[in-house]
């Protein structure tokens, strides 16, 4: 018998009970019990290996899924609105999106736009009310006036080019950012009708417009279009454009 008997059966236990690992151990252990030390360390070498390849493995799926999703958010939370530029109550902020809506109020417009909103000021911090559908904030959420931070309204989820303009007379812009703010807690809900004779819902460009008629000036003036979709036609409506092209109005930025 060989030197190596008495450590057979404590070998063989461990083969036992580690068939799964060293698969290939009783067949060397049948032929030497010299050899078998070295099956077991070469066996062991491999499934160390393997561990390794194993948590290499992992490491750099996760490295990847986490790098994945912190572009999908990076994309999703930049935004065009330039860095440093100082918003005031009554400013007005337009913005053109990619989406199939976007293109087809540019095509009934023929304007730049084919949104608009206004600066409030919330609690000492600069927001934009604007009357928007399909863009909710939460389940369940229903297309109605809305309040949100500059960037977010020129998110580039929503937007690929903007502008603001800002009226002539500071205190005339103030009356309207009021009452935009006034209307906002209203919690008055989007025009899906585009009929800017009623008051109880509003789209965007009928929100901005009748913030400042209650400062005592109407910046869309006699301007109005007639548009039609597959489907629906809309009569007598506020446009960007209709707002766009004030006199009473001056760039402050594009983008």
């Amino acid at each position: 018998m060989c030197k190596g008997n008495q450590k057979k059966s404590k070998l063989q236990q461990f083969s036992l009970n580690s068939s799964s690992v060293f698969p290939k151990y009783e067949i060397f252990h049948k032929k030497t019990c010299k050899y078998e030390n070295k099956v077991l360390y070469l066996q062991s070498k491999q499934y160390n290996s393997s561990i390794m390849t194993f948590r290499t493995s992992v490491i750099y799926i996760m490295f990847v899924s986490l790098l994945a999703i912190s572009c999908s958010g990076s994309r999703g939370n930049r935004s065009i609105l330039p860095d440093g530029l100082v918003l005031a109550d009554g400013d007005i902020v337009f913005r053109r999106g990619t989406g199939l809506m976007s293109h087809t109020v540019v095509a009934a417009d023929g304007g730049r736009y084919s949104h608009v909103g206004i600066v409030v000021d919330s609690a000492g911090v600069k927001m934009i009310v604007h009357a928007v559908p399909d863009e909710p904030d939460f389940p369940g959420d229903i297309d109605r006036v809305k309040m949100e931070s500059p960037r977010k309204f020129f998110s580039t989820i929503n937007a690929n080019v903007g502008e603001v303009m800002r009226h002539t007379d500071k205190n005339v812009a103030r009356v309207a950012a009021r009452e935009a703010m006034r209307l906002y807690r209203c919690g008055l809900l989007f025009d899906h009708d585009y009929d800017d004779n009623d008051s109880t819902k509003l789209y965007c460009s009928e929100l901005v417009e009748r913030a400042y008629l209650r400062a005592g000036v109407s910046l869309a003036e006699r301007r109005r279009h007639d548009f039609s979709v597959p489907g629906f036609h809309f009569g007598h409506v506020i446009m960007p454009s209709d707002i766009y092209i004030s006199s009473q109005l001056r760039t402050i930025a594009r983008f």
